[in-house]
């Protein structure tokens, strides 16, 4: 088996609140087909909407200890103290699962969270699939990225570990830039020109050919978003957004430095030495 074979695939699903993203998990859920799957719910606060909805679904296929819920907006930034014991927890499970879709903060940058499964401690284990972002279709075809701006904004606020204050079309357009396949939501609720309307803004924001596939109440046919075999973390840098280039990811700042050495004679003194100073320096 080669190692990239032997990664656990994982599912990033993104886009805004109220879009749509649980409703399509719920439906992947109900329609597992024997697959193991495994969620973890990037949520905001200290209280997670989408990840009771999800524990209380009663779906055979995922039970409650395969969901994890983390209870911050930048997934990314906590891949050592969140994320990695999250994945620790999923893929101790016994039987093994056979996929993980992560259901993004509405909020969250698509981008840097995918650039976390660059760790080593992540890339050997787990791939990314491919990115699904969930955009809402009427709200498109009136001209808006949400259908309740309100509610995003307050979400905004609420969120106090959200590291970024975008507009959120940047954001809308951060996630499409990221998606390797877009679910247009609520496409029943369209009529031909809300649908034009909506495919032409999506249309606008894709760099690549990628497919848009309308929905109603989240059917879809899970192979079509479970599978895609992409590798993400490998292609990440050519998904060109909004915030490339951008060195100040608004954290504590770092700085780094070699020390060259002569010729070590006793490598118990040297670590003891180093230790004291990495202890008394605040040395990571």
């Amino acid at each position: 088996m080669t190692a990239s074979a032997a990664r656990v695939p994982c599912t990033v699903v993104t886009g805004f609140l109220g879009a749509g993203k649980t409703t399509l998990i719920r439906h992947i859920l109900e329609n597992a087909n024997g697959r193991r799957l495994a969620i973890i719910v990037n949520e905001f606060g200290d209280i997670g909407i989408d990840g009771e909805i999800l524990k209380g679904c009663g779906i055979e296929a995922c039970p409650e200890e395969n969901i994890v819920e983390l209870a911050n907006g930048c997934l990314c930034c906590t891949v050592a103290d969140d994320f990695v014991p999250a994945l620790d927890q999923i893929l101790a499970l016994e039987p093994k699962v056979d996929h993980i879709i992560i259901e993004t903060s509405g909020l969250a940058l698509p981008k840097p969270l995918v650039q976390a499964f660059q760790w080593p401690s992540v890339k050997s284990r787990v791939t990314v699939d491919g990115v699904v972002a969930v955009v809402d279709g009427p709200a498109l075809a009136a001209g808006k990225v949400a259908s309740d701006l309100d509610a995003l904004q307050a979400q905004r606020v609420s969120d106090d570990s959200l590291d970024h204050d975008d507009p959120v079309e940047e954001v809308f357009e951060d996630q499409i830039a990221c998606a390797d396949l877009v679910i247009l939501s609520k496409s029943d609720l369209l009529d031909d020109l809300g649908s034009a309307r909506a495919h032409a803004v999506i249309g606008e924001h894709l760099a690549r050919s990628v497919k848009i596939v309308p929905t109603s109440q989240g059917k879809v046919d899970p192979t079509v978003l479970l599978g895609m075999g992409l590798a993400v973390e490998d292609d990440i840098e050519n998904r060109k957004t909004n915030h490339d280039g951008e060195l100040d990811h608004e954290h504590d700042d770092f700085d780094s430095f070699i020390v060259e050495l002569p010729a070590v004679s006793n490598p118990d003194d040297l670590a003891k030495r180093v230790a004291a100073a990495a202890d008394e320096e605040n040395v990571l």
